[in-house]
């Protein structure tokens, strides 16, 4: 049953339209009504309907909708894609109209920075060369040609990269390929010059709908107008509370400039929520409504009021990780709730290190959205498997990385060759390794190599007897050779120091354990194991804010909600503070019962202390709605106790077994 809104921006159908839809305010079924009517009214084919959404993943979601919507052919014939593949279906179709051969290529951003950097001059450092590639890409995205580009250019630099755009296109019309900003651009650039051709795809498209219309870009936004008209037959759906997307060109503005260029423009107001609870969206609304706003929305939800939303003040980084991971062990125990309904939300990704660590030493399964998780980068990979070789010299799999980790001159032949032998001998490979009448079977090149790994290999488990695990992974990590390798891997000297933090940040896992020895060694691999997953998709799923938009959990943690975090220092030395509210309201709004907020005291910066200060949108929020640490002694009390009865129940469970 749709609500009286909704039902209004289905049965539109003649005209513009927008549909300012807010957090949970169900506009996905919206659209999905809005095809299914517009199809079974009559009103327009299948095939002449397009519905364009911004990511893959968001499009296959609305084509299986639509899908179970619409039985039969016509769920076949509709267009439901990304503005990037409407634009690649107008080049397939029209290429020649663009100077392409059919079977062009696209490239992709590794083929692009090639072929950029064999334009630039030799040496040129990549920092030097993504630079030059982002210029272009903007300009791309503003539709602008190279000639454009050059016109509009404001310095040295932009100047330096309008030429380099000129002659990257001559590459790339030479090679008959076009990169990927190219597959809106050029589409932009001939629905605005062939009349020809602008009347045909209007015909071919009828009737046009635009999912997240906040987060199009400029050259987006003109070709939604050149594919519609002046009739305007679409519908536009956006929250421009959500416009999060700006640093990679996003124009929220588009909204607003909808009304000018097409003056029969009618709006829709979706603000029945459908997800959280009532002092969840008070929250929002309260912090939102400090933003300037065209079209001002109250969400509203018909649901309870919820508990109110708790706001931490921790030490630092590290108390606040173990917070949120014993409160998360603590919920799911109280409630039976699965890993999967709980969510982690941070400004940037580096602040998942101090989370991971706190989750896996209490066994949490969790999954690290956008990015690789800190125990799956390969440097700490290598690292490891020397870690499980030396507390177990039989683990075959450890040595296989770990010989191979740094490159020593030991091949896959060798290592076959080794295999048969032990497998022979009954023998695990490191024992095979040791074997000095084994090894003397392999071409001597292999075999010096392997006795000069197994006497590190050795050297490092004596020097397990006497160092803690902590110190003992920093020796690893020069003995090994794995910081001398990372060095001659990496570009540049930023990009080695990024990757030996994260060897130091491995060491700083194993703090704790002071005595020494294999066991204690092996003790502390153990906790580093993550817990049986079970089910893949049953993990606490940890995730920075801008991924988070969209997704909706039952209980949602929002970490380091500190002024220079978020908002982010930069964005309040440029007086972009509207999108970091923005940032901060999606987060909010994510959370479906329960939202805990919480910031640190203070953080280590290149080996000082520095004093942080709660986010000042915390002082945005009603106070109504939020429970602060010590500001309720009795709910504190009530907490401690129920906390300590569960303990009790938890060790007469261990000693029943």
């Amino acid at each position: 049953m749709l609500n009286p809104p909704q039902r209004a921006a289905v049965l539109h159908t003649e005209g513009p339209l927008l549909v300012l839809a807010g957090a949970g305010s169900g506009k996905t079924r919206v659209i999905v009504e809005k095809i299914a009517h517009l199809v079974q009214s009559g009103r327009y084919p299948a095939k002449r309907i397009a519905a364009i959404t911004f990511t893959n993943k968001s499009a296959r979601e609305m084509r299986e909708r639509v899908a179970r919507r619409i039985k039969g052919e016509a769920a076949q014939e509709l267009t439901v894609c990304t503005f990037h593949a409407l634009g690649l279906k107008i080049l397939q179709i029209d290429h020649a109209k663009l100077g392409l051969r059919r079977g062009f290529s696209i490239f992709d951003a590794d083929d692009s920075s090639a072929q950029i950097k064999d334009l630039l001059p030799a040496g040129s450092k990549p920092d030097a060369i993504e630079a030059m590639k982002q210029l272009i890409s903007r300009a791309k995205n503003a539709a602008l040609s190279p000639e454009q580009a050059l016109d509009a250019a404001r310095s040295p630099r932009e100047r330096e990269a309008a030429a380099l755009y000129a002659r990257y296109q001559q590459r790339l019309a030479a090679f008959n390929a076009v990169d990927f900003d190219d597959l809106i651009r050029l589409p932009l650039h001939l629905l605005e010059t062939d009349a020809e051709a602008r009347a045909a795809w209007r015909e071919r498209i009828g009737y046009l709908l635009v999912d997240e219309c906040q987060d199009s870009n400029d050259a987006q936004y003109r070709l939604l107008k050149a594919l519609t008209g002046a009739a305007g037959q679409f519908t536009c759906v956006g929250d421009d509370d959500q416009s999060i997307y700006a640093w990679r060109g996003a124009n929220p503005e588009n909204l607003l400039t909808l009304g000018s260029d097409f003056p029969a423009l009618k709006i829709i107001k979706l603000e029945q929520n459908y997800r959280c609870s009532n002092r969840v969206l008070r929250a929002a609304n309260a912090l939102i409504a400090h933003n300037p706003h065209e079209h001002p929305k109250t969400l509203w939800s018909a649901a309870a009021d919820g508990e109110r939303i708790r706001v931490w003040e921790c030490r630092d980084a590290a108390h606040e990780a173990d917070k949120v991971a014993a409160e998360v062990q603590f919920i799911t125990r109280k409630h039976e709730a699965p890993w999967s309904e709980f969510c982690i939300l941070f400004r940037g990704n580096h602040q998942s290190r101090a989370l991971e660590k706190a989750l896996q030493l209490l066994r949490i399964p969790y999954h690290l959205s956008g990015g690789t998780a800190f125990l799956d980068r390969g440097e700490v990979k290598d690292a490891l498997a020397w870690l499980r070789l030396l507390a177990n010299p039989d683990d075959d799999a450890a040595f296989l990385r770990a010989v191979q980790a740094p490159n020593r001159g030991v091949g896959a032949t060798t290592l076959a060759k080794l295999g048969e032998m032990a497998a022979h001998a009954h023998l695990s490979l490191a024992r095979a390794a040791e074997s000095i009448s084994l090894c003397k079977q392999l071409q001597a090149r292999a075999a010096n190599a392997l006795q000069g790994f197994v006497g590190i290999v050795h050297a490092l488990r004596k020097a397990a007897h006497a160092l803690p695990p902590a110190e003992l992974v920093r020796k690893l990590n020069e003995a090994s050779g794995l910081l001398a390798a990372l060095k001659a891997q990496c570009k540049n000297e930023a990009q080695f120091q990024v990757r030996r933090r994260n060897l130091d940040e491995l060491a700083d896992w194993f703090d704790g354990p002071k005595t020494s020895g294999p066991g204690e060694l092996a003790a502390a691999l153990t906790l580093l194991a993550h817990a049986d997953k079970g089910d893949a998709g049953n993990q606490v799923r940890l995730m920075s804010l801008h991924a988070a938009k969209g997704l909706e959990f039952r209980f949602v943690f929002i970490v380091g909600v500190e002024d220079g975090n978020l908002p982010h220092e930069a964005s309040l030395e440029e007086g972009r503070i509207d999108e970091e509210r923005r940032l901060f309201y999606v987060g909010i709004t994510r959370a479906k019962e329960r939202l805990w907020l919480s910031h640190a005291k203070e953080a280590q910066r290149w080996g000082d202390k520095l004093r942080l200060k709660p986010s000042r949108f915390l002082d945005e929020l009603p106070a109504a709605e939020l429970q602060r640490d010590g500001a309720d002694p009795v709910a504190d009390a009530e907490n401690k106790q129920e906390r300590r009865r569960m303990a009790i129940e938890d060790i007469r469970a261990l000693l029943a077994k």
